[in-house]
């Protein structure tokens, strides 16, 4: 719609149109996309000889970026003559350990609404990139033996669903307190996780008093959710 029913909006207006692509080969993906505004929208060569969109129009990365991936974009954009003054980055994860939202494929997503009294479904079907399909429509969180399972596209409320609502409308309905959160987040006892216990051939070391045992505790616990054992 930006290059054909609204382009003239998008040409005439003081200020300036960002797209934001999401998923597919980030360098493949941004030259397609500046291709398509080009067309659409107008380009033009600058001093130095590469394509620059009409200043009404621009594009911003933040999928997938970090310093690697970025350089690969940029070089990938002046082999075929696109400056790089066309786009923005946004990164997140990938300036530390790219621990982020995709290592456990989550996120929160706007899977249903209501128009003129009739439900919708609303999700996100990225063309290159099935692994980002969103559930859509009404959905219920249900147990389903020792696990949970998700049911989607539902007419009505579940009455077996596990989920609660939180905010509606703009409106907090439950406030959870810190203390709420922490009892949740809770770890288990030490002696019910998989500790890895030392070999019979190794020397035992001599008992801690209380002090540094109970120190020598929270530092496991610690450990075990850190981003370095997180990567291990």
């Amino acid at each position: 719609y930006w290059g054909t029913e609204l382009k003239e909006k998008v040409l005439a207006r003081e200020g300036c149109l960002v797209v934001r692509p999401d998923s597919g080969d980030p360098a493949t993906t941004a030259l397609k996309v500046l291709e398509i505004l080009g067309d659409k929208l107008g380009k033009a060569k600058n001093a130095k000889g590469y394509y620059e969109l009409d200043p009404h129009v621009r594009v911003i990365w933040g999928d997938g970026i970090d310093y690697a991936s970025l350089c690969e974009i940029l070089a990938h954009l002046k082999a075929h003559a696109w400056s790089a003054d066309n786009l923005a980055f946004g990164s997140g994860g990938g300036l530390l350990q790219k621990l982020n939202r995709d290592t456990q494929k989550c996120a929160f997503k706007c899977s249903a609404a209501v128009v003129d009294g009739q439900l919708r479904d609303v999700f996100k079907d990225p063309v290159t990139d099935k692994g980002k399909v969103s559930k859509k429509g009404r959905l219920a969180l249900v147990k389903d033996g020792p696990s949970f399972t998700t049911l989607t596209q539902l007419a009505e409320p579940h009455p077996q669903d596990c989920l609660v609502e939180v905010f509606r409308d703009g409106h907090l309905l439950l406030d959870y307190t810190f203390a709420d959160i922490r009892d949740r987040a809770a770890l288990p006892p030490l002696d019910t996780l998989p500790l890895v216990e030392p070999s019979a051939s190794s020397n035992p070391s001599p008992p801690l008093p209380p002090k540094d045992a109970a120190r020598s505790q929270l530092e496991v616990r610690c450990c075990l959710f850190s981003p370095a054992a997180s990567r291990a």
